[in-house]
């Protein structure tokens, strides 16, 4: 159990990220004073978005240069802090050259050198760390292995690699090194979100996301003669800023949570979407799985991720997070709409 003092700094690492500036502007509004780290201070326009927020919100925000592959360099931003909220991890399920470089490396020795840190800094109580649902599982077949057809925080992914799957295969490493060193020390705990397909409204006008990547595809007509089939797990990006906040300052909070709000196909959010925006060429229905298989290498996925994965409902079990954490989600329209409107608003979408 750690109550973590709410007028000490909490540090977010990797804080202009999709889901960190989420977390550090939710922090910000409640009147926190925020670290976070950025890997060049010189590019502030990077960080304007942040700076914008602090303006405006009732909290102090501070901005440190850190890199994931640098030995120490989290130390000056970490100190005197008693919460660290880790999220800085590469992100990246396609147009992958070299896995173990681009994904594997940075995600296992950033979390590695963040906690090195963590270790040489007397004041920090507790570290939240953002995992994801891929750390449970690899594919969407490995549904068939679990006792009732439904993910818990029981299960470890267990069938990907560098070579399959290697951005579940970096989260599920990287989580699995978290927990080792969190178990060879008493000072701190160890405190881990894992979120499903994350959505929602950005907060910047970046669209190297795969969820924004997703949303200009299906708006543009690449997924007119259908979206492959099968059921995902949801979540809304405010909710999974919520559960680090959350997971921070519930001194009883432990463990891992899945932190999903909604098992949808893309169907699903193509649905939403129309409802509201008739006039875009959204997919009406499921492309059949061997035609998807055809195309998918010119989509940017492997046969054998088709395979695996195209087809099958995925269910998860987000009870414990409620339990532990208390949290309520928005609903999965809500998670759509916004994100669309706002992909609207930045102009990254254009009507046709």
């Amino acid at each position: 159990m750690k109550t973590i003092d709410r007028l000490k700094p909490v540090l977010v690492t990797g804080g202009t990220g999709y889901l960190a500036s989420w977390i550090v502007k939710q922090l910000l509004d409640e009147g926190y004073e925020v670290r976070t780290t950025v890997r060049n201070l010189a590019q502030k326009d990077k960080y304007a978005h942040l700076t914008a927020l602090a303006v405006k919100s009732a909290g102090i925000l501070q901005f440190f240069e850190a890199d994931l592959l640098k030995k120490g360099s989290f130390t000056e931003a970490m100190a005197g802090c008693e919460l660290v909220i880790h999220t800085a991890s590469p992100f990246k399920i396609s147009g992958i050259k070299n896995a173990q470089k681009e994904l594997v490396e940075p995600a296992l020795e950033g979390t590695r050198n963040v906690l090195d840190t963590v270790n040489a800094t007397e004041s920090v109580q507790r570290v939240v760390l953002t995992s994801s649902l891929a750390a449970i599982f690899g594919d969407a077949i490995d549904i068939q292995k679990t006792e009732n057809g439904i993910f818990t925080e029981a299960y470890w992914n267990t069938t990907s690699s560098a070579e399959h799957q290697p951005y579940p295969f970096s989260k599920v490493q990287a989580e699995k090194l978290a927990w080792q060193m969190a178990e060879k020390q008493s000072r701190w705990d160890l405190i881990v979100i894992n979120p499903g397909f994350i959505m929602g409204p950005s907060l910047t006008q970046r669209i190297d996301s795969t969820s924004v990547e997703i949303v200009i595809q299906m708006a543009t007509g690449k997924f007119k003669t259908g979206v492959p089939s099968g059921k995902m797990t949801f979540v809304d990006v405010r909710d999974v800023a919520k559960a680090h906040i959350l997971a921070g300052f519930t001194p009883n909070a432990s463990g891992r949570h899945i932190c999903t709000s909604a098992d949808k196909s893309f169907l699903a959010m193509a649905d939403v979407i129309r409802a509201d925006y008739p006039e875009f060429p959204l997919p009406k229905g499921f492309v059949p799985k061997w035609l998807f298989s055809l195309i998918a290498p010119f989509v940017g996925f492997t046969r054998k991720y088709v395979k695996l994965n195209v087809g099958y409902d995925l269910k998860t079990d987000n009870s414990y997070i409620k339990k532990d954490l208390g949290m309520e989600f928005l609903p999965f329209e809500q998670t759509i709409t916004d994100h669309f409107k706002q992909l609207l608003a930045d102009g990254i979408i254009k009507k046709p």
